[in-house]
């Protein structure tokens, strides 16, 4: 944490796209690159983000400025395939293809929730994925990747961060894939994601405090990583109907 050591917030436009403004300074990222963003409803985001800390300024709530700083400085020096690959790589060890014999009660549980999306996903990416109790995991048809890769693709880089960034917290492509496509939200994505732990604290009880801190902020970080998706992927046409809404 540190010092709030500005006053006003706003957003200007630039040659490379839309900055950020900390009274007169302009926001660097911490490879200490000017600060831009594609869009202008990601820059009011973010601005929003920095407008909102008190005293101190909190970076681990910050998650849209995270994610900008990871597209603008790209730490991991990866390029737009690797990312993709990275992402549908997470296919082989996807949490809603792994599944339970035992308890009945939870293998029950997976099937009723999980089957549905799954089965959604075949349908809508036009693929067979199927799921699987041994501890290797279902054989996912290397057609079913590279569907997977080709969808992927028609993603920019900036929405590619912010896939990656949501597939990690979920563990899982499909899950990632369903929200980001507005067919789950993110309390869904985040319930279905934590299915196993959920059913264990509905038997046992939970941790006082760690539960629900652990809950709301994986909420926060899947939910800031899809409307960045969303941010950076729109046409400029949406973006403005945004920001009139």
């Amino acid at each position: 944490e540190r010092k709030r050591f500005y006053q006003n917030v706003s957003i200007s436009q630039g040659e490379g796209g839309f900055e950020i403004n900390l009274d007169h300074r302009k926001l660097k990222t911490p490879q200490a690159k000017l600060f831009t963003v594609p869009s202008e409803a990601l820059a009011i985001a973010v601005a929003t983000e920095w407008d909102s800390q008190k005293d101190t300024i909190k970076f681990y709530t910050m998650h849209l400025t995270t994610l900008c700083n990871t597209a603008l400085d790209n730490p991991t020096q990866r390029n737009k395939t690797q990312l993709i690959r990275a992402a549908v790589k997470f296919l082989e060890t996807d949490t809603v293809c792994y599944r339970v014999e035992e308890p009945p009660a939870l293998a029950e549980l997976q099937k009723n929730e999980w089957d549905p999306v799954v089965s959604w996903a075949e349908k809508r990416y036009n693929v067979t994925i199927g799921s699987s109790t041994s501890i290797l995991g279902p054989n996912i048809p290397a057609s079913t990747k590279e569907t997977f890769v080709s969808h992927l693709a028609s993603y920019n880089m900036w929405a590619l961060q912010g896939i990656e960034f949501v597939i990690t917290q979920l563990k899982s492509l499909i899950l990632s894939m369903s929200l980001i496509d507005r067919h789950i939200t993110v309390e869904k994505a985040v319930l279905l994601s934590r299915l196993e732990e959920e059913y264990q604290i509905r038997r046992w009880g939970n941790v006082e405090w760690a539960h629900d801190y652990d809950l709301c902020e994986l909420r926060a970080r899947t939910a800031a990583g899809t409307l960045f998706v969303h941010l950076c992927s729109e046409s400029s046409t949406v973006k403005h109907k945004l920001l009139q809404d």
